[in-house]
């Protein structure tokens, strides 16, 4: 691709076969036995990404309820994907939520969630945030992942499950 003069092209490191692994790692990945409702999930969400990015919780905070705020991020089938986009943040990071309990998230399908990606992007990263969250809804619509994924409550084999090779979860 020849790049315009003046023209800022964004695009990930990895190029479009980004891998979860990229921009998901190990410590980012939790068990929950329950949270009371969004704001209690979207408040240890942010706790968590502030010490993975350095960055205010409170500020990580107000982005995803603000994003939400637009509409529930939840998908239907027990997934949501809330995201927000942070000045400051340094790349595309994501993180991830199993829920022992599933909760009400105000589904397109009214159904409880229990899988929860997280992604949070730089202010300007619109096509990488695109690109992530176009690669995450992909992942969670291979069914024997999502199982998968809700057959253990260990964040080791979440993270390995999550950031298996694409062939392998399709095997699975």
């Amino acid at each position: 691709m020849t790049a315009l003069p003046g023209v800022f092209q964004p695009h990930l490191s990895s190029g479009l076969s980004m891998e979860l692994s990229d921009i998901l790692s190990e410590d980012s990945v939790l068990v929950l036995s329950k949270a009371a409702d969004k704001s209690e999930l979207f408040r240890t969400l942010s706790e968590r990404a502030a010490i993975s990015t350095g960055l205010d919780a409170a500020t990580i905070y107000e982005a995803l309820a603000a994003r939400e705020a637009l509409g529930s991020t939840g998908l239907g089938n027990g997934l949501a994907i809330p995201h927000g986009k942070l000045a400051g943040l340094k790349g595309v990071t994501a993180l991830f939520v199993r829920l022992v309990e599933p909760m009400d998230f105000e589904s397109i399908d009214d159904e409880k969630v229990d899988l929860v990606m997280t992604l949070l992007a730089p202010a300007g990263a619109g096509a990488d945030h695109l690109k992530a969250l176009a690669r995450v809804a992909r992942l969670l619509r291979t069914e024997a992942l999502v199982r998968n994924l809700r057959s253990t409550t260990e964040p080791p084999r979440l993270y390995e499950m999550l950031t298996a090779p694409v062939a392998s979860q399709n095997a699975a």
